[in-house]
């Protein structure tokens, strides 16, 4: 099968077409056919010699988590996914290869039917930077009417989820975000926004009930500030991992309830996504879409932390032979290597573990894939 894939951890050029093996189901796994997969941080992290790096267990790797495709065999015949079924979910990079293929296989409890009102290329946009989101705002924020919620970063991958998120469960959410997402974060459902380019959050902010800090301290001290706007017993949960022993000391003098978050695949909890994506409920962003071949350009746009909207790669053709020639849906915009690095817009902080920032819009206008 034909594979993105690097020979050795380094920069985005190592990334290339290969001719690998097709992987072979066992146990309780689906082999899927890969129509889109997700490009997040932690895949460029990884392939730069970061991440999961470690547990790679030999080269060449195919890097990728997110995935939306079609089932090709099923664990047994009463299995509720069947061949033909269209599915997503998170791939077990890097115990088994990535998404980055044409054929994965994939754990039963990491699926789940994808969503119907969205193509392949919009749904591989949704699991690590969903799952991620309703980790922080719903399990751990416990979001909640009247609660008031501050959200970094609300028009990145993660962000844009856990505004809706939070939303949904009856929040007032504000939003920080550069000035051209201002009015996409209003899209979204944000009571306030607040213009981190213009204005510093801790001058106008206090007593907040939560953080969802998808900065952290990575690129300045947003995540420390961020104590100070709380409450005391407010919780912040954050995102950039490796950023979460700059501000413990803080918050546990401060009396703040505070944590780091992982994300962990869950086919069940994506059904609760499902849901609300099927009800309207939350949208979903694809800023670029990049045929596989051009990985590497996807990843050199992700590292520059700056893209509204998720970058989805395009792996095979949808059923119907539906492809990213069709990108002329309000909510996504095909790509190439030649126009990379077009999309600037100033969500500070985009890497969260497992997750990347972009942002939603309204997907209702036409399917790509």
């Amino acid at each position: 099968m034909l594979a993105l894939v690097i020979d050795r951890p380094g920069p985005a050029g190592e990334l290339h077409l290969a001719e690998v093996d097709a992987p072979i189901a066992v146990f309780d796994e689906l082999l899927v056919r890969v129509v889109a997969a997700g490009v997040n941080p932690i895949d460029a992290k990884t392939r730069a010699g970061g991440g999961v790096t470690p547990a790679i267990p030999a080269y060449p790797a195919v890097l990728g988590l997110d995935f939306s495709g079609v089932v090709v065999t099923a664990p047994y015949a009463a299995f509720p996914l069947q061949p033909g079924d269209e599915v997503y979910g998170i791939a077990r990079m890097p115990r088994t290869p990535g998404s980055y293929a044409e054929l994965l296989t994939v754990s039963s409890l990491n699926v789940t039917r994808k969503p119907v009102r969205l193509s392949h290329l919009e749904a591989a946009a949704v699991p690590v930077a969903a799952l991620t989101a309703w980790g922080m705002v719903v399990d751990l924020a416990a979001a909640a009417p009247g609660q008031r919620m501050l959200i970094h970063a609300g028009s990145g991958g993660v962000g844009h989820f856990a505004v809706q998120f939070a939303k949904a469960f009856g929040a007032h959410v504000t939003a920080t975000g550069s000035t051209r997402n201002l009015d996409f974060l209003r899209t979204l459902g944000a009571d306030e926004v607040i213009d981190y380019t213009q204005t510093r959050f801790d001058d106008v902010l206090s007593g907040l009930d939560a953080v969802i800090d998808l900065v952290g301290n990575v690129h300045d001290n947003t995540g420390t500030r961020s104590l100070g706007v709380l409450r005391p017993g407010g919780i912040l949960v954050n995102a950039p991992t490796g950023s979460w022993p700059t501000m413990a000391a803080e918050a546990a003098a401060a009396g703040i309830r505070a944590t780091g978050f992982k994300v962990a695949p869950s086919g069940r909890t994506l059904d609760f996504i499902t849901e609300l994506i099927d009800d309207g409920a939350v949208r979903v962003h694809v800023d670029r879409v990049f045929p596989l071949g051009e990985g590497a350009a996807a990843h050199r746009l992700i590292e520059e932390g700056h893209t509204r909207g998720k970058i989805v790669l395009q792996v095979t053709d949808a059923p119907g032979g539906a492809g990213a020639a069709a990108a002329g849906a309000d909510n996504v915009t095909a790509s190439s290597g030649s126009d990379s690095g077009n999309s600037g817009s100033g969500n500070s902080g985009s890497g969260n573990s497992g997750s990347d920032n972009s942002s939603g819009s309204d997907n209702s206008s036409g399917r790509l894939a």
